[in-house]
């Protein structure tokens, strides 16, 4: 379909598009709250390029912005962050903002241990360290010892190691090399004995997993590239091109594509290679296939195949025991006779009426953890099936699930919440006693604040679960501020989980709330399937109900409510300014999807669209554009402040969606309010920038947050 003059210029308007439509903007000075001021934004380039979609026509004005190395888009980012610069060099809270996160992030952290032949390995950073160490303790009350140390292999603090695995006499470990956040790691190899990183290396790129063979001579590992994932075995002392490839391409007579990754590990009891296969981000279907260890160029033989549920398997005393939502929405566990179809497999664990969250085997028990309306709940089985109690938690928490292996005594897990740092135990299978393995020292006192759960109906009824947590005797009068967070998707329960920058909004007087939203796992993949494909909106709408909750319960009131969200939380935070930008008054949208017309043309993006489909589809193209955040854009629309955060090592999700958002809404507002751009040149989607950076980056977000939910000035 062609489009006359006034056609154009009413899909212009409609989907905010406009090559000069937001111009008036520009001339406009910028009013944040406290007294901040800023000129007009950088002037930015249109230059509109036309896609047409089974009929329909789209501009897009700043298609030039996804060229992130051109010089002309350079220009951009540094005009823009010195732009943002200028605003929070007026920002008189962000000192405070400081040294308040200081308080709270420069203490001892801890990982959950490895334990192999007796010792523990874990990753810890102590108290002023920007980054964490390798560390072994040789038994359960034996001295740390640092092993790898970042800080020694690179004068980079936002380089980090992360630990992949240890091999079974614990003499060798495998860890990932990360620079700032980015998603390619490389991997070497550590002898504790001698104390040497040896020689191997492999080269950066996605490792999905990396595990020790079971006599600790190689390293199988998974690496993903634009084509798909392949499984490759890599002996130590070898050179790596000469690595040989195990798995992929095609197996069963079935192509593996793109978008089916998969991870590999070993029984361990260490006579099976293990591969599980994921079908797209989230998985609509997981194939699991082995490979028999102790027989020469044995085949790889199915467990489960063509089935579109998901499956993950557990082998532990001779048996293959399976975690599957086929048939079964909630979860439930089987006993799985390879060969034979899941329909008559032993049933363990039934469905319950709480979904699944995790579950494991250690020493000869099945550990279940389920989540009762989002509240960690783990319950213990014999490996027949028979109740053998449960693992208790005081109030509302998040469990970790318990860790370790099927053959050891000793497992260990976590317990935290909004207002509850981290403790990690270690549990006895065999009496159940707990000891507390790390504990750090957060300046918080918890006893000082409350955690509680409203439930609240969206728009279509659905009864929603909300946390609500702040300080004991905070006013409810619509007067104070509240900071919101949400996911809503990839089948990703989001669960009350620890946070400095949390903690510190709640330090100074706010609220701060989570719903558990539709397209999460909280109760299920029934839960997760009514936030998908065309049913995304009611994501957002139980993100607008829960708002509209926290209003009318005066928790706040739109001129304070402020929201965050990253990554697909980046794309509720896009819903959220175009669909209702009356309800708040600071959105902090970072890593975000946004153009989801294009966004599977992009990095890992084609994996997504088993989630929200594609603009390729006639059918998902339109409900895509119904809701896509950079097509619904209204030119002449007064629109809450906001700060896009990103940064060219996000791999993960292209910056080139907050860095085209950015450009259009700086041009269609009318409020007159801050529309900032946050572009790292460290930062990234994976975990791995320094302590120092991550407090300078959260200072800038909360900065904002907090300075623009204030009182607005008379007469605005």
């Amino acid at each position: 379909m062609l489009f006359g003059k006034g056609a154009f210029m009413r899909l212009l308007s409609v989907y905010g598009l406009g090559l000069c439509l937001g111009m008036s903007a520009l001339a406009q000075t910028i009013h944040g709250r406290d007294g901040i001021t800023l000129p007009p934004p950088p002037p930015v380039q249109v230059s509109p390029v036309y896609d047409s979609y089974f009929g329909t026509k789209i501009p897009d004005s700043y298609r030039w912005l996804e060229d992130a190395k051109s010089e002309e888009t350079r220009a951009f980012i540094d005009q823009q962050n010195t732009y943002t610069a200028r605003y929070f060099k007026q920002a008189r809270i962000r000192p405070e903002v400081v040294a308040g996160l200081e308080r709270l992030e420069q203490v001892a952290r801890w990982t959950l241990p490895i334990e192999r032949a007796g010792n523990y390995y874990f990753q810890k950073r102590l108290a002023g360290e920007n980054q964490a160490s390798i560390y072994m303790r040789r038994g359960w009350t034996g001295k740390d010892e640092r092993l790898i140390d970042p800080a020694a292999l690179s004068r980079d603090p936002n380089n980090s190691v992360d630990l992949a695995d240890v091999s079974r006499d614990g003499q060798l470990i495998a860890y990932r090399v990360r620079s700032g956040g980015a998603d390619e790691t490389t991997v070497r190899v550590f002898n504790v004995k001698t104390g040497k990183i040896l020689e191997d290396q492999l080269p950066a790129g996605l490792y999905w997993s990396v595990s020790f063979t079971p006599d600790a001579t190689g390293l199988f590992y998974t690496r993903t590239n634009s084509q798909g994932s392949l499984l490759y075995e890599h002996v130590l002392g070898t050179r790596v091109v000469r690595d040989t490839l195990l798995f992929g391409r095609e197996f069963h007579g079935e192509p593996l594509g793109p978008i089916d990754l998969f991870m590999s590990n070993v029984t361990d009891d260490g006579r099976y290679l293990v591969v599980t296969i994921e079908r797209g981000v989230p998985a609509r279907r997981v194939d699991i296939v082995f490979r028999d260890l102790t027989r020469k160029d044995a085949p790889f033989d199915v467990l489960v195949w063509d089935l579109d549920s998901r499956f993950s398997a557990i082998y532990a005393r001779g048996a293959w025991y399976v975690k599957t939502d086929y048939e079964a929405s909630m979860g439930r566990i089987l006993r799985a006779d390879p060969g034979v179809l899941p329909d008559a497999w032993k049933t363990i664990v039934p469905e319950a009426q709480e979904a699944i969250d995790h579950f494991s085997i250690v020493g000869g028990k099945v550990y279940v953890t389920r989540l009762k309306d989002v509240i960690s709940q783990t319950s213990v089985y014999m490996l027949e099936g028979k109740s053998a109690g449960a693992v208790s938690y005081d109030g509302i928490v998040s469990a970790s699930g318990v860790y370790g292996k099927t053959t050891d005594r000793y497992g260990f897990f976590s317990v935290q919440s909004f207002i509850q740092p981290p403790t990690l135990y270690r549990l006895d299978t065999v009496t159940g006693k707990r000891d507390v393995f790390a504990q750090p020292e957060v300046s918080f006192d918890s006893s000082q604040y409350e955690l509680k759960q409203v439930f609240f109906k969206s728009k279509d009824g659905t009864q929603v679960p909300m946390f609500i947590a702040g300080k004991k005797g905070l006013r409810q009068d619509g007067s104070a501020r509240l900071l919101m967070t949400g996911y809503g998707g990839f089948n990703v329960s989001m669960t009350p989980e620890w946070s400095a920058a949390y903690a510190w909004w709640m330090q100074q007087g706010g609220w701060f709330a989570l719903p558990s939203l539709r397209g999460g796992g909280e109760y299920g993949e029934h839960w997760h399937e009514q936030g998908m494909f065309e049913k995304k909106q009611n994501v957002f709408d139980d993100w607008f109900a829960a708002a509209e909750y926290l209003i009318a319960q005066k928790y706040t009131s739109p001129e304070h409510f402020a929201i965050v969200g990253r990554s697909n939380g980046g794309l509720l935070m896009g819903a959220a300014m175009t669909q209702h930008p009356e309800l708040f008054s600071a959105i902090d949208c970072g890593y975000p999807l946004l153009d989801m017309l294009r966004y599977q043309s992009f990095l890992q993006g084609s994996h997504w669209t088993t989630e929200y489909g594609s603009s390729e589809d006639e059918k998902q193209f339109f409900y895509l554009l119904k809701y896509s955040p950079y097509q619904n854009v209204k030119a002449g629309t007064a629109y809450p402040a906001v700060l896009f955060f990103t940064g060219d090592s996000d791999t993960r999700v292209d910056p080139l969606h907050a860095r085209k958002m950015t450009a259009l809404m700086q041009a269609a507002s009318s409020s007159g309010r801050p529309i900032l751009l946050h572009y790292s040149l460290a930062g990234g989607h994976s975990a791995g920038v320094s302590v120092e950076q991550q407090i300078q980056d959260d200072a800038d977000e909360l900065t904002f947050l907090w300075t623009e939910t204030g009182r607005a000035p008379a007469g605005k």
